[in-house]
C-alpha cells in the first residue's frame, strides 16, 4: 500500500487527530473549495435570517405591548368626551335644585334648557332618537308593549310610542316601547 492509499482509508492519525484528507487532482481541489464557499455562503444566509427572524420577534412583541397600550388608555378614558359632554347637563341641574324655591314657569324653563343640554351631548356623541310614530312596527327597533285596534291606522303599525328607542353609531341601545295598531276584529 502507498503512502497515499494509506491516508486515504484512515482519516485518523497515529495521535487520535483527525489528518486532512488531501485531493488527489486540481479538480478535487476546485471542488472542495466550491464546498467550502457554498458552506460559507449558507452559514452567512442562515446568520442572516436568524438575525431577521429575532428583528421580526422584538417587532412582533412591540407591536403586541403597543395594541395592549391602547386598549388600555381607550378602557380608561374612553368615557372622557361623554363625560365632558354631560357636565354642562349637571352643572345646569344643580343651578335648578338651588333655585328650587323659583316660580313654575323658570322652573318649567330651566327644566326644558337642561333637556336640550342633554339632547345636544347625546347628539353629538352619536345617539341617536328612535322616534318611530306611524312608522311600520319593526320587532329589531321596537318592543310591542301592546296591541290596540285602530280604524284609522294601517294594522302593524305603531299607533303610539310609549317610550322612545335610542341608538349608537346603528346599534340599538334601548328599543322604543310603542302600542302597535291592530285591523278591526
Amino acid at each position: 500500500m502507498t503512502a497515499n492509499e494509506s491516508r486515504r482509508e484512515s482519516p485518523v492519525a497515529a495521535g487520535g487527530e483527525p489528518s486532512a484528507v488531501l485531493p488527489e487532482s486540481a479538480a478535487q481541489l476546485a471542488d472542495v473549495e466550491r464546498l467550502q464557499q457554498a458552506l460559507a455562503d449558507a452559514e452567512e444566509r442562515a446568520r442572516s435570517n436568524w438575525e431577521q427572524y429575532l428583528r421580526s420577534v422584538a417587532e412582533l412583541d412591540n407591536v403586541r405591548k403597543r395594541a395592549q397600550r391602547d386598549i388600555e388608555s381607550a378602557n380608561r378614558y374612553g368615557l372622557e368626551k361623554f363625560a365632558a359632554e354631560l357636565l354642562p347637563v349637571k352643572d345646569s341641574l344643580e343651578a335648578a335644585v338651588q333655585s328650587a324655591a323659583a316660580e313654575p314657569k323658570s322652573l318649567r324653563d330651566g327644566q326644558q334648557a337642561t333637556l336640550q343640554l342633554l339632547s345636544r351631548a347625546l347628539e353629538k356623541l352619536g345617539v341617536k332618537l328612535i322616534d318611530p310614530q306611524g312608522e311600520p312596527f319593526d320587532p329589531a327597533r321596537h318592543e310591542a308593549m301592546m296591541m290596540q285596534e285602530s280604524p284609522t291606522a294601517e294594522p302593524n303599525s305603531v299607533l303610539q310610542v310609549i317610550q322612545p328607542g335610542y341608538e349608537l353609531n346603528g346599534r340599538l341601545l334601548r328599543p322604543a316601547r310603542v302600542i302597535v295598531a291592530r285591523g278591526p276584529a
